[in-house]
């Protein structure tokens, strides 16, 4: 039987963050020659975002009965820590949605983007 540890683990290990970090730092780099990337890099932000949400969701039940004893404070900075992901991640997952379907041609928006992708 998979607990909600065994989950949570296998969710932030299979993270699609980093991956869409990846293709939209290469989007950029190409601008606007190569469409693959740059909708590769939103689907993958998008997954990557939901897959957060879900890690949260799955830590939060993996975590229960871990408030006392030596882990206490460990497990409140990865909580900290995992809160501030989650929020930085839907925020840009936002902010991209938004850039993508407006059609936003402002590199510079482009590039806040991922710098924001950056502090994951």
């Amino acid at each position: 039987m998979i607990s909600a540890t065994h989950l949570h683990a296998m969710i932030i290990h299979f993270q699609l963050l980093t991956g869409g970090w990846f293709y939209y730092g290469n989007s950029l780099r190409y601008l606007s020659k190569m469409s693959f990337l740059k909708n590769t890099a939103f689907y993958l932000l998008l997954l990557g975002s939901l897959g957060a949400i879900a890690a949260y969701v799955t830590g939060s039940y993996a975590g229960e009965g871990v408030e006392e004893g030596p882990l206490k404070i460990p497990m409140e900075l990865h909580e900290q820590a995992a809160l501030i992901t989650l929020w930085l991640s839907i925020i840009t997952a936002l902010f991209s949605v938004l850039i993508y379907f407006f059609k936003v041609k402002n590199v510079a928006a482009k590039w806040a983007i991922f710098y924001c992708m950056l502090y994951w």
